[in-house]
């Protein structure tokens, strides 16, 4: 099996992974056979898998719009997954050409795609950290030169937490990276439900322990929630993908009660 040449050294190419999976979902060229069959897989389970991406995504540019409207200039991505259009620091440094943006992701095709896109960005970089490990993930933020901890911060969690195992404790992680965060802060979360579409989330839980070492978790709305304990909730709290703070008819890739998906933003006090 060839390496692309995109491909860092030493990536296993026999081994799906999320981020991949999930930039083939969106029609990116940055994955692997094994992720583009992973991938429709997933799609013959579940044949609207693709607008769930795209749900996804355009959360995560409305809600760094919010936070950018409500003063943050400096956002801490944590599992950013692979470079595609409408990313973090293009959306944020739209608003403000300062505007400061820590990509930070365990996948190395995700870190190396990302370094390549930041080029010439002084404002803009790529970590490699494992969100299980938010004590060294802090480290690395602010040892980047871009991320300040005694100033307000954008944390991003979108699509990240849902790989987490329960034993893992993802709850008690939010918890930490929030006490590390300054008042004024606020947090993005979206994550995986079972709470809309049981039998579909059944099955694609399933699939992902087969395909992926990593696996999907699907929770329903009180884990998720819970996950924003010692956060003020921005209204509408916690609801489907689409249903938060929607800007037009473009934003609404699934219809209201089939999401996958749900989503929140809280903001620390």
């Amino acid at each position: 099996m060839d390496r692309p040449a995109w491909a860092p050294e030493g990536v296993d190419m026999t081994q799906a992974s999320p981020a991949r999976m999930y930039d083939a979902l969106l029609g990116g060229s940055h994955n692997f056979e094994i992720d583009r069959k992973a991938a429709e897989m997933g799609k013959k389970l579940v044949p609207d898998l693709p607008r769930l991406a795209l749900s996804n995504r355009a959360f995560l540019r409305r809600a760094v719009r919010y936070l950018s409207d409500a003063g943050i200039r400096q956002f801490l991505d944590i599992g950013s997954g692979i470079p595609t259009a409408g990313n973090v620091h293009e959306v944020a440094q739209q608003i403000d050409p300062r505007a400061r943006v820590l990509y930070a992701d365990i996948d190395p095709v995700a870190v190396t795609q990302a370094g390549t896109i930041l080029i010439g960005n002084d404002f803009a970089a790529a970590v490699q950290a494992d969100l299980r490990k938010p004590d060294e993930l802090l480290d690395l933020a602010a040892r980047s030169g871009l991320i300040d901890l005694s100033e307000p911060v954008g944390l991003l969690l979108v699509a990240v937490l849902h790989l987490v195992r329960d034993d893992e404790q993802p709850r008690e992680l939010v918890a930490r990276l929030r006490d590390a965060m300054p008042a004024g802060s606020y947090v993005a979360i979206s994550h995986l439900t079972s709470a809309q579409r049981p039998e579909d989330a059944a099955g694609l839980e399933a699939q992902s322990a087969n395909d992926s070492h990593t696996g999907l978790r699907f929770r329903d709305r009180a884990a998720i929630t819970a996950m924003f304990d010692g956060w003020e909730m921005i209204e509408p709290g916690v609801v489907e993908l689409p249903l938060w703070h929607p800007e037009s008819d473009r934003d609404l890739h699934e219809a209201p009660g089939r999401s996958l998906g749900l989503a929140g933003v809280g903001r620390k006090v």
